[in-house]
């Protein structure tokens, strides 16, 4: 049986309020934005959301808002996808990448005074002044990494935060079982940014939200998206609209169509079922997993939601007699779909071109090679679990290095 690695999850609803949507003869940014807008607000309690093309154009947009500048700073983790630092290079600032978590494989907040120590005695292929301005943390996986301890570091040094939530709806964090539950984009950052890509944990097909309790912040942002103008298409040709509009600011083009929006809003209906639903396939492969000496389980708390966007094992290479590459041309032969999340950024040829290192991130850099993301997405049968726990629990058997 082939099982690929995701599979959207879309019920007559969407295809409904998509065919509505093209009969209103409004496709573009609009009112079903706007509605999308107002709930999506409201699920992860925040007091302004911003509809966008991609959680890309958010980033960059929360960067171009907080005013980042030619050759400041931004701590950025070294485990993230292209987005989270190529936003801070398009300013023409420096995106100086941190290591990782072993576990969570999140930015470790505990490790942002190491690395600004490496930074001022010029450990870093950094110029060694930089000023050091925000942090763009990642929630790997869609579980939360220790905001409490984020915070402490960011509120000390003046730092603003912009949260990359791409995996990381609807999730939460609290510090303790005493502690009352905050959900991502509840004011866990200044800026929070989603991504409703194809594989995402709710879909638009391409999309993406920015939440903020700032006002101006959001209303920056909001302007931004539509060229820097003072109205949008939907104010300006509605029957209370004018015509006129002004230009406020050097803009993009970075809106989200009323088509996709009707996607999003029924999808947002079903986020929680759909999140349980991957929580119970992790479970079943905890459980399958669990008793196999050769895997380290992803990591999970009672002090987290976790979205369970990813799925992330991480092979025991010294009981085994492949490496992780081996192990996925193994997994592909049996049908069975993955992915790995990710090459460190400081491994990339664009980093490695600006002095970034293997011994720069030695976690991030050792970790990654064992990481393996199986498939986990709403709607996945039966059979296609049991040909991943087979599968994996096969190949480990398979390979057991002889004591």
């Amino acid at each position: 049986m082939a099982v690929p690695f995701f599979r959207p999850e879309l019920h007559d609803a969407e295809v409904n309020e998509v065919v509505e949507t093209l009969r209103s003869g409004w496709l573009t940014t609009g009112p079903r934005t706007r509605r999308f807008e107002e709930a999506f607000a409201e699920a992860v309690g925040a007091r302004h959301a911003v509809a966008l093309n991609s959680c890309t154009a958010g980033l960059h947009l929360a960067t171009v808002a907080l005013g980042l500048r030619r050759g400041q700073g931004v701590l950025v983790p070294t485990m993230t996808f292209a987005a989270t630092a190529e936003v801070v290079l398009y300013a023409g600032a420096v995106p100086i990448l941190v290591d990782c978590d072993p576990e969570t494989l999140s930015l470790d907040p505990s490790i942002i005074p190491s690395t600004l120590e490496a930074l001022e005695t010029g450990q870093l292929p950094v110029p060694a002044d930089t000023e050091v301005v925000g942090v763009m943390p990642v929630h790997v996986g869609g579980l939360m990494l220790d905001i409490a301890g984020l915070e402490a570091e960011t509120a000390a040094r003046g730092w603003w935060t912009v949260e990359d939530a791409a995996h990381a709806f609807p999730a939460a964090w609290r510090a303790g079982a005493e502690s009352p539950w905050r959900r991502c984009g509840a004011g866990t950052a200044d800026v929070s940014c989603y991504s409703f890509y194809a594989n995402k944990t709710i879909t638009t097909g391409e999309g993406g939200m920015v939440v903020s309790d700032n006002a101006e912040l959001a209303a920056e942002i909001r302007s931004l998206s539509l060229h820097g103008l003072s109205n949008d298409a939907w104010k300006r040709y509605t029957s209370k609209g004018s015509w006129d509009y002004r230009i406020v600011a050097p803009g993009y083009k970075y809106n989200l169509t009323d088509i996709a929006a009707a996607l999003g809003l029924r999808q947002l209906e079903r986020a929680e079922a759909m999140r349980l639903e991957r929580q119970a396939i992790a479970a079943r492969f905890n459980d399958a997993f669990g008793g196999v000496d050769e895997l380290e389980l992803p990591p999970d708390s009672t002090d987290r939601v976790h979205s369970w966007h990813l799925y992330q094992l991480k092979l025991r290479l010294d009981r085994l007699n492949i490496d992780r590459d081996a192990f996925l041309v193994e997994l592909r032969e049996r049908g069975v779909g993955y992915s790995v999340h990710w090459r460190p950024l400081h491994l990339h040829p664009l980093y490695e071109g600006l002095g970034w290192r293997a011994e720069h991130c030695p976690r991030a850099s050792e970790v990654w090679r064992r990481t393996v993301s199986l498939p986990i997405f709403p709607g996945m049968r039966d059979g296609e679990i049991r040909e991943v726990i087979d599968a994996v629990v096969e190949l480990c058997r398979r390979h057991r290095r002889s004591a």
